[in-house]
């Protein structure tokens, strides 16, 4: 039955029949006692309503077409290509009993007020320190759990803020991998429940700590096990990883439109931009031995054989090593690492399905183009010089090694002309823009009409989100927060005589204690009533994309007011008055 699936437009609620057709792919599992068989979905129609088809249509697309690339340098002999991912998840744990007690995180999985603690993660203590019991031992039931589903987990840490973590698998194909993600999502939250621990998948559930994210580590390989995106010894001589990675950059310039669509949503808005996540906009990170190469080959200059260094600690006892050519750069939302380009703008909850279906189609569009261009070349190395030499020096303006968390970036980003799609609501319309559908269309990909689905779909979801969160604020003030600091204000009131009876000297101190929570009291209250108004006012607007727009512009500000003010009386508020666990509780409990 598809008629409970979102449709987007696409179809009618009478139109209700759907198919399923399993992914001899991806190996079936056994949970809670059933058999669970990775699947496909599609309407009566043919549209598709899953996210493992497009994925897997890309993944075949990528494949041809890196065939025919890989045959110009004489490889005819490999028979497909892999997708490969190692997604890297990140998550919150805090104490259930402490989650209960806060209704926004119970309705919206994030927190719509808190001030923050005296100490949060400045001194990089967690990040660096050891992993407290309780976790630990979460960790390692959820180690064991996911092994007996196939999933290897391996990597497992501390994050930058206090109470979060990572874990991170072994590659395997991208479908794969993504069926695994969806495993070890779900199953760190059943773990955490045993453990009286709840997991947060929120891409910010703490405002002014890191939120966070889902690495996702992308490479390609063939069926002999080659990974193509290792440079060797002198990449320079490698041509055909220099071709590959020309082509790249290519994709990466003309569709970075798709990438940032692709990671928009309500929760990554708050995490984009700040505290380890990469600016909304999308640049490439290639390493400085790499990039003086294509430079010199877009400038006409020879290169320069880069000798390696051994990395020598001073120490007899330790060991020598030699030093990468290059390194590594955590700010980028698009970063090469080796032997693998790591996308960084994905939010913890997502899916992996959707980015790297548009990382594979754009890379295949790329990988064409130049495979159209190279194939009867009669002098091939000559047109192969020529080609990367006038596609680097097209894109080039994708590629930036520096700190894409500085105001100079923002500047030189514009000056460039690269796109800054701040919003999801300004980056939801870019899958349906022509260059795009054409895209989807010609690799089969996606149809025009799946694609505006979706778009409605990423529209209503998004405007649900705010409203639900908008609703739980109001919630919590009416209820919770305003009669709280009422009855402390009151309590103060009543200890004014008895000081005036003693001639206290902090008697003004405490008129003035008194005024200042009065004061933003009554702008909170200000600032409720008008959001209240905001949103019932937003009932008239039917259309998805008006309302998701009317409720960035209008309700996202007034709620960020009515948080400055619950924020500023939580540091007057005595915490035996404040109605919820702060963020220095949730964030120390465990």
């Amino acid at each position: 039955d598809a008629s409970s699936f979102p449709s987007g437009g696409l179809r009618a609620t009478f139109e209700a029949r759907g198919y399923t057709a399993w992914d001899p792919t991806s190996y079936a599992f056994v949970k809670d006692n059933t058999l669970c068989i990775p699947t496909v979905f599609c309407s009566y129609g043919g549209q598709i309503l899953d996210k493992k088809t497009p994925l897997l249509r890309s993944m075949q697309a990528l494949s041809k077409q890196t065939k025919r690339i890989l045959a110009l340098f004489g490889n005819e002999d490999v028979k497909y290509i892999n997708t490969t991912v190692g997604p890297e998840q990140e998550y919150f744990l805090i104490d259930k009993n402490l989650f209960k007690k806060r209704k926004d995180l119970i309705y919206t999985g994030r927190t719509l007020i808190g001030a923050r603690p005296p100490k949060g993660q400045e001194l990089d203590d967690h990040y660096f320190g050891s992993l407290r019991p309780r976790v630990n031992a979460f960790m390692q039931d959820l180690d064991k759990e996911l092994w007996k589903y196939g999933v290897y987990a391996k990597t497992k840490h501390n994050e930058v803020s206090p109470s979060q973590h990572e874990l991170a698998t072994v590659f395997t194909t991208a479908n794969i991998s993504t069926d695994h993600n969806q495993l070890v999502m779900e199953l760190m939250r059943k773990i955490a429940e045993k453990h009286d621990l709840t997991c947060l998948l929120h891409e910010k559930p703490f405002d002014g700590v890191n939120g966070s994210g889902k690495h996702n580590n992308w490479s390609i390989s063939t069926d002999k096990g080659t990974n193509l995106l290792e440079p060797g010894k002198n990449p320079r001589e490698n041509k055909q990883f220099i071709l590959i990675l020309t082509a790249i950059v290519k994709a990466i310039d003309e569709y970075q439109d798709l990438l940032r669509g692709t990671v928009a949503s309500a929760g990554n808005d708050h995490r984009l931009g700040a505290n380890e996540a990469p600016p909304a906009i999308v640049s490439m990170f290639i390493g400085t031995h790499l990039f003086s190469i294509l430079e010199d080959i877009a400038d006409g200059r020879v290169t320069l054989e880069t000798t390696l260094e051994k990395m020598m600690l001073g120490v007899h006892v330790l060991p020598s090593f030699t030093k990468d050519t290059t390194d590594r750069n955590r700010t980028s939302p698009f970063a090469f690492t080796g032997n693998k380009f790591e996308f960084r703008m994905l939010g913890s909850a997502f899916s992996l399905a959707g980015p790297n279906t548009v990382i594979n189609t754009i890379i295949a569009k790329a990988f064409k183009s130049f495979a159209d261009k190279l194939e009867g070349c009669e002098d091939f190395d000559s047109c192969l010089e020529d080609l990367i030499k006038e596609e680097y020096s097209k894109h080039r303006r994708i590629v930036f090694n520096g700190n894409n968390y500085s105001e100079q970036w923002l500047k030189e980003a514009e000056r460039r002309g690269l796109e800054n799609l701040k919003s999801s609501v300004d980056a939801f319309p870019v899958f349906v823009k022509k260059k795009n559908v054409e895209l989807f269309e010609e690799f089969h990909v996606f149809e025009k009409s799946e694609l505006e689905s979706r778009v409605e779909i990423l529209y209503d979801t998004y405007a649900k989100t705010i409203n639900i969160e908008a609703l739980t604020l109001i919630d919590i003030i009416n209820r919770q927060i305003y009669p709280s600091c009422n009855e402390y204000l009151f309590s103060l009131a009543d200890g004014i005589e008895k000081l005036k009876k003693i001639d206290c000297p902090n008697l003004n101190s405490t008129i003035k204690r008194i005024s200042s929570i009065s004061n933003f009291i009554e702008a909170l209250l200000s600032s409720n009533e008008k959001l209240e108004k905001t949103l019932t006012s937003s009932n008239s607007l039917e259309d998805s994309k008006e309302l998701s727009f009317y409720l960035y512009e209008k309700v996202i500000p007034l709620m960020d007011e009515c948080r400055n003010a619950c924020d500023s009386l939580e540091l007057l508020v005595d915490s035996k008055y404040w109605p919820m666990p702060t963020y220095g509780e949730l964030l120390y409990s465990v």
